[in-house]
């Protein structure tokens, strides 16, 4: 029985949507086999010891990095309060990749310790973060009017002073939309 109503039409699936299970399964498989073959050469007891050293140093590297983001946080918030600009060098995204090298070491696995290991090194982190930013960067760019990336440009719009300016950017090159015959004018949705 028809309705009249046009069935929607199914939107399909991105790359992501598909690849990111696909290679989450194939880490996991291939983590596994891993553990196998090193069990097999050179013992259980091994690959425990492994695992566990994997889990207490990925524990000790996360607590030291969130204490040092805490530090930070808390000395940017009483500059602020004093009325002292930010220091340029005061940036946190390098507690936030050390702290995804700790989460890879605390999982069990050899592929994922070899990751955190490797983003324990400072040459390393801040290359993926330079990496990571630009991309964010570029993202945002992108982004259309009104949209989530939209209002993070919006929101990083400071003044020398750290204080964030709200307003609205009107652009004087783009003429208004011409109203259809009857139609009013409306006011705008915030007072």
């Amino acid at each position: 029985m028809t309705t009249g109503v046009p069935t929607p039409t199914a939107r399909g699936r991105s790359r992501a949507r598909t690849l990111i299970p696909l290679a989450t399964a194939a880490w996991l498989v291939l983590e596994i086999w891993l553990l196998t073959v090193v069990a097999g050469a050179a013992g259980g007891l091994t690959v425990l010891a492994l695992l566990l050293g994997g889990a207490v140093l990925g524990a000790v590297v996360i607590k030291r990095a969130g204490r040092r983001a805490f530090r930070s946080l808390t000395e940017t918030l009483q500059r602020q309060q004093s009325g002292l600009a930010p220091a340029e060098g005061d940036r946190l995204g390098g507690n936030g990749l050390l702290m995804l090298g700790g989460l890879l070491l605390m999982l069990p696995g050899l592929i994922s310790d070899a990751a955190g290991l490797l983003l324990l090194v400072p040459p390393v982190r801040a290359a993926l973060g330079r990496f990571a930013e630009r991309s964010i960067e570029r993202r945002v760019r992108k982004a259309a009017p009104g949209s989530l990336g939209d209002a993070f440009r919006q929101a990083r719009i400071h003044r020398p002073d750290g204080k964030v300016v709200q307003g609205e950017v009107i652009r004087e090159d783009v003429p208004p939309p011409q109203r259809r015959a009857g139609e009013e004018s409306r006011p705008p949705l915030t007072p």
